[in-house]
């Protein structure tokens, strides 16, 4: 028997075994398991399965840093502080905040406690889709400049190759 027919004989039997008696439903059961070569006891949870499945909760903590309003307050102050590290971030965040609340708005104070206490390498970890999609300066915000090297002069129209140690080719006796 082929997984659809199996599924046309569930459908079947199954409104006939939920409105059956405890006996009615021994010989039911019996008879499905036979038919399908079901164990009994995983042809009892298909005959007594309701509509959709049960969702199974996602184990462990409840996401801290999954809010919209810490997301956007996050990036807006990542981005007016031109996309710093997280490192210079975090110790940033205090300063930004009352900046942030007279432009932008007013932030939960259970927000303002998760942008308070948030560790570099969450900061890390919360903007790197941001980073991804923004590129950008990435993780450093170090650059080589051109204005150093236009601030040094370097000389080159005088070259004194006569350096002690060595002997000019006309002093050199054959």
């Amino acid at each position: 028997m082929g997984k659809n027919e199996r599924q046309a004989y569930l459908k079947a039997i199954r409104s006939r075994y939920r409105n059956a008696g405890k006996k009615t439903k021994v010989t039911i059961l019996d008879e499905f398991c036979a038919v399908c070569e079901y164990h009994r006891k995983y042809a009892i949870r298909l005959l007594n399965l309701t509509g959709k499945p049960k969702k199974k909760r996602r184990a462990g903590r409840k996401p801290v840093y999954a809010s919209a309003e810490f997301l956007t307050a996050l990036k807006r102050i990542w981005f007016a502080s031109d996309q710093m590290c997280s490192k210079k971030l975090k110790a940033a965040i205090p300063l930004w905040l009352p900046f942030y609340e007279t432009v932008y708005k007013t932030l939960t104070p259970e927000t303002q406690v998760i942008l308070l206490s948030i560790s570099a390498a969450t900061i890390d970890r919360v903007l790197k889709p941001v980073r991804v999609a923004y590129g950008g300066k990435g993780l450093s915000g170090t650059r080589p400049g051109t204005l150093l090297k236009k601030q040094i002069p370097i000389r080159t129209h005088f070259w004194d190759v006569s350096q002690p140690g060595f002997m000019e080719a006309d002093t050199v006796a054959h």
